[in-house]
């Protein structure tokens, strides 16, 4: 097929990589404009975009697709199809019906729950069994469009940051067997009853109550990580807690019950797995235990 791609973060790359190889034609590339980021504030190209271009092909970056010369400029490259994947624009309904397929997006979650930004996270944060891919049909509304294609996965303990990487690469193949044999894969109406929605996290959400449930915080934990973080005070210094485990133990909340740095929770406790201090690489519960001893007894906020 001739396709358009239109994705922006790392989530998107698998999915351009395996359409390439499989043999279709990526007329163009459709990506978020560079950003400036890191300490100097240089600009810096999406993923997406350094991966086209490294595969030699066409890159477009527009601030906006509201525009009838965008519109027409994205006809006339002629698309059978449109792949989307996180790509962060709002398409037109003119963009919507230029390609002769349409636009199937790549969505990171089993629809129809978790329509909206932040699917994985709030799957995670929300004690779900199983997540997964869906492939669905764009239109006008929020990941409303009849679904191609689902693929699910077992939650267990992983973080958003695994997950992320773990539903790119399944939303890559699901893809690539889609477009494989597109008449195989009729679509089906999602029941809008069944919807829940993802709205993006919120800097609120990740700062740690300690009167939740152990397992209400080590499901923020996971679901938070590696960004942006839960965190936590101690003493006069803010820390992010990337991973935990359920403990045994009870006490006041936030009170540490050991020097193993085991911590009450409204009911239960979690210990530390992995943390990261202010100014300071992400390290093992142990190692920031010698630089930074905790005495039973300390309360943390």
């Amino acid at each position: 097929m001739r396709i358009i791609f239109m994705g922006t973060p790392d989530f998107a790359v698998p999915a351009l990589v395996a359409l390439h190889e499989a043999g279709h034609e990526i007329a163009c590339v459709y990506t978020q404009p560079p950003a400036r980021a890191g300490r100097g504030k240089n600009l810096r190209a999406s993923p997406v975009q350094t991966k086209a271009e490294a595969l030699g092909l066409t890159v477009r970056h527009p601030k906006s697709l509201k525009g009838a010369q965008e519109q027409a400029d994205f006809a006339a490259l002629g698309a059978d199809v449109a792949v989307v994947a996180a790509y962060g624009l709002i398409l037109p309904q003119p963009i919507l019906d230029a390609p002769r397929h349409g636009c199937l997006n790549i969505h990171a979650s089993i629809l129809p729950r978790w329509r909206g930004a932040a699917p994985i996270h709030r799957a995670v944060l929300a004690g779900d069994a199983e997540t997964g891919v869906t492939i669905m049909q764009m239109e006008a509304g929020l990941d409303t469009g009849p679904m191609l294609h689902v693929v699910k996965t077992p939650i267990d303990r992983k973080t958003t940051g695994e997950l992320t990487g773990e539903l790119a690469a399944i939303g890559a193949r699901a893809m690539v067997e889609v477009l494989a044999d597109l008449p195989a894969f009729p679509p089906v109406a999602q029941d809008d009853a069944d919807a829940t929605y993802a709205p993006k996290i919120d800097k609120a959400e990740a700062r740690i109550d300690w009167s939740n449930s152990a397992e209400t915080i080590e499901r923020q934990v996971r679901g938070l990580a590696p960004f942006p973080g839960a965190w936590f005070e101690w003493g006069d210094e803010r820390v992010k807690l990337l991973l935990a485990e359920l403990a045994q133990g009870s006490g006041e909340p936030g009170e540490v019950l050991d020097a193993d740095m085991t911590i009450a929770c409204g009911s239960g406790a979690i210990r530390p797995v992995r943390l990261q201090r202010a100014g300071k690489p992400a390290m093992a519960r142990e190692d920031v235990l010698r630089g930074r001893p905790v005495a039973a007894g300390t309360r943390l906020s």
